[in-house]
């Protein structure tokens, strides 16, 4: 596409929001919304008080038991993972992983079986 080409399609698309533009300027629902706006930022400015403090006030459970559902329950923490210290004889390379995801672990089962690496393990 060339630059005017490329120019006229985004005026047009300009043009094009621009007009929807004005449609909502002239929408009495969104200036409604917008005076509502503009005097509950005045009235919460003249109390200090901010959106959050307000809907704490409004629903002080927050988010815990809307809509009748039970209260989330908090699921247990798991336990941290162990730290795994792995040494190849055949090179004297060690290896400390958390998981069984690492680059290095990985060449060797491949290369050495697994069975094998695990025995690798270092206590």
């Amino acid at each position: 596409m060339s630059r005017l080409a490329e120019f006229r399609a985004l005026e047009q698309q300009l043009a094009a929001q621009m007009a929807e533009l004005e449609t909502l300027k002239n929408d009495s629902g969104l200036q409604r919304e917008i005076e509502f706006e503009t005097k509950l930022r005045d009235l919460l400015g003249e109390y200090s008080y901010s959106l959050r403090d307000v809907v704490n006030i409004l629903d002080p459970q927050g988010g815990k038991n809307r809509k009748g559902a039970p209260a989330a329950v908090e699921k247990p923490t798991r336990r941290a993972r162990s730290v795994k210290v792995y040494k190849n004889p055949h090179n004297g390379e060690v290896v400390e992983t958390k998981g069984g995801n690492h680059k290095t672990l990985k060449a060797w089962k491949a290369e050495h079986g697994s069975d094998e690496v695990e025995s690798w393990l270092a206590q």
